[in-house]
């Protein structure tokens, strides 16, 4: 088994029965969204968040320059024109993942209390892994994302996570991937059976005050914090 990915950590409290693991966007690192903690209002719970690196790769949509992305990405896996994304890179990304999960399992937070989370690439991370894992999740929140591989979903979807509640959120004036992407993947999940609550909000690529606030009331509703 590879070594895990570098994460940083915070606990809202002693000995936490609860993880919420949330993957970074393209480019950033695990620092992004630590900062969303405190504004979350879990000060009741004790809820581990893991917020890993993703590793670093060439990416074909910036030059192949070198950054941290989940995935190599392309102009048209955005333009919803890509026919061969980078499904190697979604794997082993999937598979790092799970191997989080494990280790949350191991320092005791059941699978039903842990929330896989992501922006931009990690929140397709996070629908790609969440989907597919064999034992129920607490839930999976996407930000400002899209769902990968939606093709093979259908088939690899495990029966554990069919009713697993879905948190998608999108701005309305998205210019980097872009709003009917988002909703075009709640809507194909919604099609599969999924409960996915979506919410859309004045902004860009980027979070804002209200959906901070929605994000912790659904977490406080599915870790029942």
């Amino acid at each position: 088994m590879s070594q895990l990915l570098e994460s940083i950590e915070i606990e809202t409290g002693k000995n936490p029965s609860a993880s919420v693991i949330w993957m970074h966007g393209l480019g950033a690192d695990g620092n992004d969204f630590v900062p969303v903690v405190n504004e979350l209002a879990l000060d009741s719970a004790a809820v581990r968040f893991v917020f890993p690196h993703a590793p670093m790769r060439p990416v074909t949509i910036n030059n192949g320059y070198v950054m941290r992305a989940w995935y190599d990405v392309s102009f048209g896996d955005l333009e919803g024109k890509s026919r061969r994304p980078d499904a190697v890179g979604i794997h082993e990304s999937q598979a790092q993942v799970a191997a989080l999960i494990e280790r949350e399992l191991g320092r005791g937070s059941r699978a039903e209390r842990i929330v896989l989370a992501g922006f931009s690439q990690g929140g397709a991370i996070a629908l790609q892994t969440g989907l597919r894992h064999p034992q129920q999740l607490a839930g999976v929140m996407a930000l400002s994302t899209y769902l990968p591989l939606a093709d093979s979903l259908p088939q690899e979807a495990a029966a554990a996570n069919k009713a697993t509640p879905v948190f998608m959120a999108h701005g309305l004036f998205d210019p980097v991937v872009p709003l009917v992407m988002g909703a075009g993947s709640m809507t194909f999940l919604s099609g599969l059976g999924y409960t996915v609550e979506w919410h859309q909000y004045p902004m860009q690529h980027s979070v804002c005050a209200e959906e901070i606030g929605d994000i912790g009331a659904w977490l406080r509703k599915v870790l029942n914090a």
